[in-house]
């Protein structure tokens, strides 16, 4: 794992990126070493996650024993691991052919980091749900508030980290998403964790 200032640095980085900072490009580590602790962001997001994880295990099995509500968060954390990671896969498959190739390792860094910032801003509606189990409308609005900004946030980070301009970044934004709910969907249909309702 990277030491916890280059942590520190990739997510301030990100964040800038998100606010329209395009220099802080430069506090992120695009070397082949950067790409890949970039996916350390998943240990980063992984407190939040559990704290996520809980309260959906206990809400769709609230008859099950303590270890069956373990193997659901475990179930739980391959389908958001799986729509965190294979939409990269894909767009590796893809980037030459869509013209951002050269910004490719650039967009994963600043993407996998942005992500872990996304986890933490969710932390206030997971506890909600975790902490007060009958408050689950306020904790959804708080959610939907929250993904919103989240969008608004991530399309910006995805046009400064692609340097490609607005519609290239768009389009890039817009299938990531559809490919993140489309493994998201698929993952736990297979996975047996429907979300609920």
């Amino acid at each position: 794992m990277p030491p916890a200032d280059d942590i520190q640095r990739q997510l301030v980085a990100a964040w800038q990126l998100m606010n329209g900072r395009r220099e802080a490009m430069r506090l992120l580590d695009v070397s082949a070493d950067g790409f890949w602790n970039s996916f350390f962001a998943i240990l980063v997001a992984m407190p939040v996650l559990v704290v996520g994880w809980v309260p959906l295990a206990n809400a769709a099995f609230p008859d099950s024993t303590i270890s069956e509500r373990i193997g659901v968060m475990v179930r739980i954390a391959m389908v958001d691991i799986g729509a965190w990671v294979l939409p990269i896969v894909v767009l590796a498959l893809v980037a030459r052919h869509i013209g951002i190739r050269d910004r490719f390792v650039h967009f994963v860094v600043a993407s996998n980091w942005g992500s872990a910032l996304f986890a933490w801003f969710m932390l206030p509606a997971s506890l909600l749900r975790l902490v007060f189990p009958g408050t689950d409308e306020l904790a959804l609005v708080l959610s939907l508030g929250i993904f919103l900004a989240s969008l608004v946030l991530s399309w910006r980070l995805t046009n400064a980290s692609l340097e490609k301009g607005p519609g290239v970044a768009s389009g890039v934004f817009g299938a990531m998403l559809l490919a993140s709910l489309l493994v998201l969907f698929a993952l736990q249909d297979l996975l047996g964790v429907a979300p609920v309702q």
